[in-house]
């Protein structure tokens, strides 16, 4: 883990944006877009194998043998990464995305002050596209922070995984992510309605059963912020539209033309003057020409009207190179976003014991070499004095009541959850536990349970 957290912290030292790294070939590293070799650094398939075990839960363990391949989000040394373990024919490999800390807002992510105005947007859909790697995700959170920051809502995000934890501010935010706090998006949807949301943010539209539940939130008096694969409006429009059947093509149309508030598709694209890659956008408002053609289902006119548009606020990506990024004054560099930052959000991460059965557990991020809480694993032992570290699943837990340190060791602060010392947990498969068990009795009713939580570990007088 300690040779991870180096590699982490020379790639932002030297300003990476992915990571790579896979069993007996040197490590690759990406800057502004470009693949560069590290022919020095080097990963054996052990050492890959042993950190893949390290960082994931056992669920995701499950899942990796399952389906091959895991996604996760976690922070090292306070940088927020999401990562993607898969199988290849060098055996387990791992890309690595850096992600900041905090949430860029819309201005130091060079984007277009426009899109602030989609913070004032009650209800509809807005729709963030473009290609893997472009940014949406970021786009995205900078909205949702847009939103936190200027009105009181309830917002609920449904991802895959969690990127950015928010911290709320004028709205309420929570955020749930997929395997972890629901089985599918398609759950997760048919969840949020019962909620009372004010805005929904979709991780990524893939399925017709999640777009077409996606419109239904959107036409039911809610902003939907969801993303969906595309180059450019018009393959947008047909993947959201042509996904179904032909019999309720018609119908779907109607509804997208009677949501939708904005089409954003985002590129990045390398500025030789600044030396770094900026966001180029082309950006589609839901005005009543836009409506037209897709209810009359003439959407390949959409980049003519994106064209005619400019009075309302539409740009191709030409017209947005060449009068809003090449006229821009100064540009924030990618390091000043994406640079070693704590994290605001210090919400403690909490799994219930109703819900998966993995005992009491009330975790924050390790601030120096921990995973996430909520999607990374189990922490292992951890005594006093020493730093957390993940765990592997191969003793027996200890869980402790986390609190904020400001960036000092969790170990400092933290204090066993158990009177007396004593430490509650469950002890993994195989593993004799040296502590008391808690035994759950499946017929008892939830106030039952509650209270045997509760009265667990206290001494019978």
């Amino acid at each position: 883990m300690n040779k991870f957290s180096k590699v982490i912290e020379a790639a932002v030292r030297d300003e990476y944006s992915d990571v790579h790294i896979t069993g007996g070939h040197p490590m690759v590293f990406r800057k502004n877009g470009q693949v560069q070799f590290d022919k020095v650094g080097r990963w054996n398939h052990g050492e890959v194998d042993a950190l893949v075990k390290n960082i994931l839960s056992p669920r995701q363990l499950q899942m990796l043998k399952h389906r091959l391949s895991v996604d996760l989000a976690m922070s090292i040394h306070q940088v927020r990464i999401r990562l993607n373990v898969f199988s290849t024919t060098r055996g387990l490999s791992l890309a690595i995305r850096l992600l900041p800390g905090t949430v860029p807002s819309v201005e130091k992510l060079n984007l277009h002050p426009s899109l602030q105005q989609i913070a004032e947007v009650k209800a509809g859909l807005v729709l963030v596209c473009g290609a893997t790697g472009s940014g949406k995700s970021t786009t995205i959170a900078a909205l949702i922070d847009e939103i936190n920051r200027v009105r009181a809502a309830h917002i609920v995000t449904l991802e895959d995984p969690i990127e950015y934890r928010f911290t709320s501010k004028k709205s309420f935010i929570e955020q749930r992510e997929l395997g972890t706090h629901m089985p599918t998006f398609e759950q997760g949807l048919l969840d949020v309605l019962r909620e009372a949301p004010d805005v929904i943010v979709v991780g990524e539209l893939r399925e017709p059963q999640v777009m077409r539940l996606t419109l239904n939130a959107a036409e039911s008096g809610h902003l939907v912020i969801a993303s969906i694969h595309a180059s450019n409006a018009e393959d947008a429009l047909y993947r959201l539209c042509n996904s179904f059947p032909i019999e309720a093509q018609e119908e779907i149309r109607y509804q997208v033309a009677s949501t939708l508030h904005w089409v954003l598709i985002q590129q990045l694209a390398y500025m030789e003057k600044v030396g770094f890659r900026v966001p180029v956008l082309s950006i589609a408002r839901g005005t009543q020409s836009v409506k037209g053609i897709i209810r009359e289902n003439k959407i390949p006119q959409i980049e003519s009207i994106i064209q005619m548009g400019k009075s309302e606020g539409m740009f191709t990506m030409d017209r947005y190179l060449k009068e809003y990024l090449l006229t821009r004054p100064s540009f924030v560099p990618p390091s000043e976003n994406f640079r070693p930052s704590p994290e605001l959000a210090q919400d403690l991460v909490y799994h219930s014991p109703l819900v998966d059965g993995d005992g009491l557990s009330q975790r924050t991020a390790d601030p120096h070499h921990g995973a996430d809480a909520g999607t990374a694993a189990l922490q292992r032992q951890a005594q006093p004095g020493a730093a957390f570290h993940p765990g592997n699943g191969n003793g027996a837990e200890k869980f402790y009541r986390g609190q904020p340190d400001n960036g000092n060791s969790l170990a400092k602060t933290d204090q066993p959850y158990a009177e007396g010392g004593r430490d509650f947990g469950q002890a993994a498969d195989g593993v004799e536990s040296s502590g008391p068990q808690l035994i759950i009795d499946e017929k008892a009713t939830v106030d039952e349970l509650i209270a045997q939580i509760s009265n667990f570990g206290r001494q019978k007088t």
